[in-house]
């Protein structure tokens, strides 16, 4: 086995042409196995393992810079510098990230997990290297989902005009941008990826770039190579007019056809694309056959295919239902995605109602202005979206949605911390910064009966912005339907009032159960609407019990439970001891939800902790 002897990229650059290739389908072989076991990103690695492979056989990623955009497809590059050995923790609390982490390895040069911002990245890094007289070779690896953000297009156009040496990889595995056709650019596009291409091109450059003369016969036969080229390969000169040097399209599964590319960029000396064709799945059937589902998956049996556990109800199922209801009544409820269709529940509705329906790759700011527009022409979008990748478009939130009081109904998937991804995608913002927007109401189901509720009304009877978010997965023992009051009373109490929103509800009746055994009777409200905020019930009820403690899984600066205390303070009520249990201001890491939650104090345990702790200062008091 060549993969058990690779310790570092070291090992890797002494491999020949032959090992390489067998350390591919190792790798291919070994990543199938593993994420089995942890779930992962399984489609979108088994797609770039010759691509890492050959990355490492040219560069050396202790000095150089490799930046990853997303991230999900890191697993290869992480089995090959030093963590193979840790991947039965991958993803798990206390074990290694299934993204790019710089405090994990000094291989990781920089964080990712959302979309788009690679190529802006090595291009600061490039500059960085450039002003401090240093040399190493910057890379960006992205996909060409990726490539539909604008943000990579603002990087793309910066970088090409900078001149500064860099190679942007671009992946390129037939899901959003188009194969060249024809003849003529099939046969154009070998000749590209031959070393005699290159060897002529540098020679070229060189003889001609010595005199006066020679610089006017290079600038006119560029000229006229360029104005060929647009003709047959449109699709090069599309790089090449942001001023990048165009190599490719070269298959992303030959290790060393890749290779020998890869060292021809490097020698350019200036900002290269290297567009590299791959399969998403690649070497696995089952994943070739359905890159969607296999994207990101849990645990399943690595012969069949099939995850370990059925498929269970979830909020984003109970959304896309609920959702494609409203569309069978209702001919202007709209629906729209940022590539998520299949994360976000709108499967069905695609194909129930293929005219409404919108997907428009990665672009969430695109989402929400375009949502804006439908809305002030009298339709009824519905923009699904999970809570972090919605911070992207905050801005438009503003000034597309807010300003003119659009109704724009925003499914927030994914809120609060949803366990495995980590920081980068925990939904531990959008509490704080919806609750900020004017004119916004912010709906919090606890169960999916709620949701189903509250997502309705949001349609077909509140105004304006509407955002309605709940968490991934499935719901907890709370099964009522609170209605249409923004602040219930679940469990009536004299000691202490215990208060939260969404499922953390559920963590509140546990611990207020476990009080009552004790002696401790406290208030449970629970809190439907956090925007705009009732205070009313709470007041009241603090007013009787003296004590408070708010739940949230969120950011502690700007939480719901600051908010209420400074109501509070405003209506002269000082609660004598106030208790807010949130994030605080650390990043909660991956792992399950249930470990994140007692890691943060959240859990019905810890939450009987803290209120024995505050009724033990009262009776020391008295």
């Amino acid at each position: 086995m060549i993969l058990e002897r690779i310790q570092s990229p070291g090992d890797v650059k002494k491999l020949n042409d032959a090992q390489s290739r067998q350390l591919c389908d190792e790798l291919r072989n070994f990543l199938i196995e593993e994420v089995s076991h942890t779930g992962g990103h399984l489609a979108s690695n088994l797609g770039v393992v010759e691509l890492t492979v050959a990355i490492h056989r040219v560069f050396d990623t202790q000095k150089d810079r490799l930046v990853f955009d997303v991230g999900h497809q890191c697993y290869v590059h992480k089995a090959l510098t030093g963590r193979r050995e840790l991947f039965d923790t991958l993803r798990q609390f206390g074990g290694i990230s299934g993204f790019p982490k710089p405090y994990e390895s000094e291989h990781d040069a920089f964080i990712a997990g959302h979309a788009s911002n690679s190529v802006s990245v090595a291009l600061s890094m490039a500059r960085a290297r450039t002003l401090q007289h240093q040399h190493y070779q910057v890379v960006a690896l992205i996909g060409d989902g990726a490539l539909g953000g604008g943000l990579s297009f603002e990087g793309l156009n910066n970088a090409g005009a900078s001149g500064e040496p860099m190679i942007v990889i671009l992946n390129d595995n037939g899901m959003s941008i188009n194969r060249n056709v024809g003849a003529l650019s099939k046969h154009l596009a070998k000749l590209r990826t031959r070393p005699e291409y290159y060897n002529f091109k540098k020679w070229y450059r060189d003889i001609t770039g010595t005199s006066k003369v020679g610089k006017t016969i290079y600038r006119a036969s560029h000229t006229l190579k360029e104005t060929l080229k647009k003709s047959v390969v449109p699709g090069s000169t599309f790089f090449e007019e942001m001023g990048f040097t165009y190599m490719g399209p070269v298959d992303g599964h030959d290790v060393e056809k890749l290779t020998e590319m890869l060292r021809w960029a490097k020698e350019m000396k200036c900002p290269v694309l290297l567009h590299v064709n791959t399969v998403k799945g690649k070497g696995y059937p089952f994943a070739e056959n359905n890159p969607g589902r296999f994207h990101g998956v849990s645990p399943f049996n690595p012969l069949t295919g099939k995850p370990l556990q059925e498929n269970k109800a979830t909020f984003s199922s109970v959304f896309g239902e609920t959702v494609a209801d409203l569309a069978a009544g209702d001919d202007k409820v709209c629906a729209i995605t940022a590539a998520m269709a299949d994360g976000t529940g709108l499967t069905s509705f695609a194909k129930l109602y293929p005219t409404r329906f919108f997907d428009v790759g990665i672009a969430e700011g695109h989402a929400v202005s375009m949502a804006a527009g439908m809305a002030k022409q009298g339709l009824h979008p519905v923009f699904a979206v999970y809570s972090s990748f919605l911070q992207r478009g905050y801005d438009m939130m503003i000034h597309d949605v807010a300003l003119d009081n659009l109704h724009v109904v925003f499914a927030v998937d994914r809120a609060g911390l949803v366990g495995a991804d980590g920081e980068t995608h925990h939904g531990c913002f959008d509490a704080l910064y919806l609750s900020q927007i004017p004119h916004i109401t912010v709906l919090c189901p606890s169960n999916f009966s709620e949701l189903r509720y509250m997502l309705r009304i949001g349609v077909e009877e509140l105004t304006g912005p509407v955002a309605v978010r709940y968490p991934r997965g499935g719901e907890g023992s709370y099964q009522a339907v609170s209605g249409r009051a923004d602040i219930v009373e679940l469990r009536s109490g004299n000691d202490i009032t215990l208060f939260s929103y969404g499922v953390l509800i559920n963590n509140l009746l546990d611990a207020a159960e476990q009080l009552s055994q004790l002696g401790i009777s406290a208030s449970v409200l629970k809190l439907n609407c956090i925007a705009p905020l009732d205070s009313r019930v709470i007041a009241e009820s603090v007013r009787k019990t003296k004590r408070l403690l708010v739940l949230e899984d969120c950011m502690g600066v700007g939480c719901v439970g600051q908010r209420i205390a400074a109501i509070l303070a405003q209506e002269g009520i000082a609660p004598d001891r106030l208790i807010l249990k949130n994030l605080g201001t650390t990043f909660a890491t991956q792992g399950n939800v249930d470990e994140l939650e007692h890691a943060f104090g959240l859990d019905a345990k810890s939450i009987v902790e803290s209120v024995l702790e505050v009724c033990h200062e009262r009776k020391d008091e008295t």
